[in-house]
């Protein structure tokens, strides 16, 4: 598969684009899940509730922090983990301005 030539987009397709794919897979989207369902979470408790190994949903975590769709907390040996609220927004901006466009379409092909 070839590299995208990121440059040729703007920054904002290149942002959108970089969340979609943390979000691109269902352990990733079970735990957004799980984190929204409660306020806050310790890795172990999703490794029970997603029921996958610690190292895999620990690399699910990592993906989704690096992206910043989550974020999270050192506490002793734990870390905590919730949802990044202005990740979201972003997301939910992106996804008005489609279905804002798509209500303004008279006609389809």
């Amino acid at each position: 598969m070839g590299l995208t030539k990121t440059e040729h987009f703007t920054e904002e397709q290149n942002e959108i684009s970089s969340l979609l794919k943390a979000l691109a897979h269902p352990a990733r989207i079970a735990i957004v899940e799980y984190l929204l369902s409660i306020d806050t979470c310790i890795c172990n408790d999703i490794v029970a509730e997603i029921g996958l190994a610690q190292a895999t949903v620990s690399q699910h975590l990592k993906e989704l922090k690096n992206a910043e769709i989550i974020q999270g907390t050192i506490e002793g040996k734990s870390i905590c983990y919730c949802i990044n609220p202005k990740t979201f927004k972003k997301m939910e901006h992106f996804i008005g301005q489609i279905f804002y466009k798509i209500d303004q379409q008279n006609n389809c092909c």
